[in-house]
C-alpha cells in the first residue's frame, strides 16, 4: 500500500469514495459550502478574495528575494531556464516582468507559522517557504516534459524553447537548490523540515508515476479511488508539507504538525478537484492554457473518470470518445458528454466536501477560526479560483 493509500484507508473514503457521478446515480446537486468560517449568527462568512489576494502578494514579496538568490547560484546553462521558467526573463535572457505564478504553497508556509507562532515565527520561515516553491517548480519543470504541455503562465514552456534535456536538469537543479536552503539553515527546525519535504518529493514523485502509469491504461479500467489517491500524492502532498513546514517553524507540537500536514492535504485534494475542472471547462484567457488542453490529451482527470463511472448514457458516450485519439476536431461532443454524465457537478462537490474535512483538520491545530484567518482565507482561494 502506498503512503497515500494508508492515509486515506478507512477514514477518508467516505463522501470522497467512487460514488457514481450523473443525475441518475444519486448525486446531490444541491450547492454544498465549505465552513470556512462563521458569523456571530451561525450564518456562513465569506471571506474576501481581495483577502488572499494580499496574502500571496505578501508572501511573493518576502519570498522573491530569496528565491531569486537561489537561482542565482545555479551554473548559467541552467540558471537561464530557471530564470526562464519563472517569468523573470524572456527566451534571449532579457528581463521579463512575466508571471511566476500564484504561491500558493509558500503563502501557506507562511501562513501556517504566522498562526501557530506569530509574525517572528513568520519571518523565520521565509527560506523553508522558498525551498517549498522550489520543489513546486521542479515538479513543474518535470510534469510540462513528461506531458508534453506545450504552454504555462501565458507563454511556451521551458522545454519548447531550452529542449528536453535542458528543462529536466533545471528542475533537478532547483530540487537540490531547496534542499540546500534547509540544510544551510541556522533554524532549529530546518532538519526536520528538510526530511519531511524530502520525504513529499519521493511522495510527489510516486503520484506523477500513478499520473503517467494511469494514462497508458484504458479508460474503463481506470477506478476513481485510484486517481483520488494518485491526487493526493501529486498535489496534496506538497501542500501539505507547506503547512506541516510552517507548524515546525513556529515549535509547534508533533500533533499540530501532523494536523496542519492533514488540512494542507485536504485542502489539496479540493486543488486538484477545482484544477481539473479549469482544466476542461477554464477560461485560456485567464488559463493561459488552451481551451479543453486536458479533453484534448485524454487525460483522466477526476471529472472525467467520475463522469465515466457515472453509468449514464453520457458515460458510454465519453468512453467511446476517449477511446480514440484527439484528431484535432471539435472538443465540444466531449465536454458536454462529461458535463452531462456529472463529471462537472462531481467535481465541485468533492472539492466542497474536502474543504470541509480541511477545516476539521485545522480546528484540531488552531481551535479559534480568528487566529488562522491567513489559512482561511487561502484555503478559500483554493475552491473559488478560475484559472
Amino acid at each position: 500500500m502506498t503512503q497515500a493509500e494508508q492515509r486515506r484507508a478507512g477514514t477518508r473514503t467516505g463522501a470522497a469514495g467512487p460514488r457514481p457521478a450523473g443525475p441518475h446515480r444519486g448525486v446531490d446537486t444541491r450547492e454544498r459550502r465549505s465552513p470556512i468560517a462563521t458569523d456571530t449568527d451561525g450564518g456562513p462568512a465569506r471571506l474576501s478574495g481581495d483577502e488572499a489576494a494580499v496574502i500571496l502578494e505578501r508572501s511573493r514579496a518576502s519570498v522573491d528575494p530569496e528565491l531569486r538568490a537561489a537561482v542565482e547560484s545555479l551554473p548559467r546553462s541552467m540558471r537561464r531556464v530557471a530564470r526562464y521558467h519563472f517569468g523573470w526573463e524572456h527566451a534571449d535572457g532579457t528581463p521579463a516582468a512575466g508571471n511566476a505564478g500564484k504561491a500558493i504553497r509558500p503563502a501557506l508556509v507562511l501562513a501556517a507559522a504566522a498562526a501557530l507562532g506569530g509574525p517572528a515565527a513568520q519571518a523565520s520561515a521565509v527560506r523553508a517557504a522558498a525551498a517549498v516553491e522550489l520543489v513546486h517548480n521542479f515538479t513543474l519543470l518535470h510534469d510540462d516534459v513528461m506531458d508534453r504541455d506545450t504552454t504555462r503562465r501565458h507563454r511556451p514552456t521551458a522545454w519548447t524553447v531550452f529542449g528536453d534535456t535542458d528543462a529536466i536538469l533545471a528542475g533537478d537543479a532547483l530540487q537540490a537548490l531547496a534542499l540546500r536552503l534547509l540544510a544551510e539553515d541556522p533554524h532549529p527546525a530546518a532538519a526536520a523540515a528538510a526530511a519531511r519535504l524530502a520525504a513529499c518529493v519521493v511522495e510527489l514523485c510516486e503520484g506523477q508515476h500513478a499520473d503517467t502509469a494511469l494514462e497508458r491504461r484504458d479508460p474503463a479500467e481506470v477506478a476513481l479511488d485510484e486517481v483520488l489517491v494518485m491526487a493526493e500524492a501529486k498535489t496534496g502532498a506538497l501542500l501539505g508539507c507547506a503547512c506541516a513546514l510552517g507548524a515546525l517553524y513556529a515549535g509547534a507540537p508533533a500533533e499540530d504538525v501532523e494536523a496542519m500536514d492533514a488540512f494542507g492535504r485536504e485542502a489539496g485534494l479540493a486543488f486538484q478537484l477545482i484544477d481539473d475542472v479549469i482544466g476542461i471547462w477554464g477560461d485560456p484567457s485567464r488559463t493561459g492554457k488552451p481551451a479543453g488542453a486536458d479533453l484534448a490529451a485524454r487525460k483522466k482527470s477526476l471529472p472525467v473518470v467520475a463522469a465515466l463511472a457515472s453509468g449514464t448514457p453520457a458515460a458510454a458516450e465519453l468512453a467511446e470518445l476517449y477511446a480514440v485519439p484527439y484528431d484535432g476536431g471539435d472538443l465540444e461532443p466531449t465536454l458536454l458528454a462529461v458535463e452531462r454524465a456529472g463529471g462537472r457537478e462531481w467535481a465541485q462537490a468533492q472539492a466542497a466536501d474536502h474543504m470541509a474535512r480541511a477545516m476539521q483538520e485545522l480546528s484540531r491545530a488552531i481551535p479559534q477560526p480568528e487566529a488562522a484567518g491567513g489559512l482561511l482565507a487561502l484555503a478559500e482561494f483554493v475552491t473559488r479560483r478560475t484559472a
